[in-house]
């Protein structure tokens, strides 16, 4: 079965109607989806990554009737994610600054996170690969200059050239698109 927001959406509601094999299913499903936020976030070991997904599950379990049904089960789902990855990161006192997080955070809906996600993943599409590797790794990943560009087999130097540039380049786009 496919997790997308229309499956996973369907499951949840099945699952509080009553329906515990709807939401057995929709715990199988979450687990692999979980896994992947958090190995592309949290950057720990396998221990620490399965710790995340177990306690994610846990917290949307116990929550689970405050669930909104009218609102998208996803943004729902990453926003209990997200602060557990931040309360992780406060326990093992390794929370490194990442540029907007807080803004990300206090969004006034997970809806507007969910949407600007997708904006900020549109604008990357728009830029060079390596641009938005770089840009991608160090303002939403939170990597340094120095692992993003280890990370992407280039110099130092060339990240940063890269980051400005492609910076530069979603700049003018976006004030371009305003005018």
């Amino acid at each position: 079965m496919r997790a997308d927001e229309d499956v996973l959406h369907s499951l949840m509601v099945d699952g509080l109607d009553g329906d515990a094999a709807a939401h057995a299913a929709l715990l199988r499903l979450l687990v692999p989806l979980l896994r992947g936020f958090y190995r592309r976030r949290a950057r720990g070991s396998d221990d620490d990554i399965e710790d995340l997904v177990q306690e994610t599950l846990i917290a949307m379990h116990t929550r689970r009737a405050s669930y909104d049904r009218t609102r998208t089960f996803t943004a729902w789902l990453f926003a209990i994610a997200r602060y557990k990855m931040i309360d992780h990161f406060r326990r093992v006192s390794r929370l490194r600054p990442i540029e907007g997080l807080e803004d990300m955070l206090m969004a006034e809906g997970e809806e507007d996170a969910v949407a600007a996600r997708l904006d900020v993943d549109r604008l990357l599409a728009l830029l060079p690969a390596k641009q938005a590797r770089m840009i991608r790794a160090t303002r939403l990943e939170g990597l340094s200059m120095a692992e993003a560009a280890e990370a992407g087999g280039i110099g130092e130097s060339d990240a940063k050239v890269s980051v400005h540039r492609g910076l530069k380049a979603l700049m003018a786009r976006i004030v371009g698109d305003a005018r």
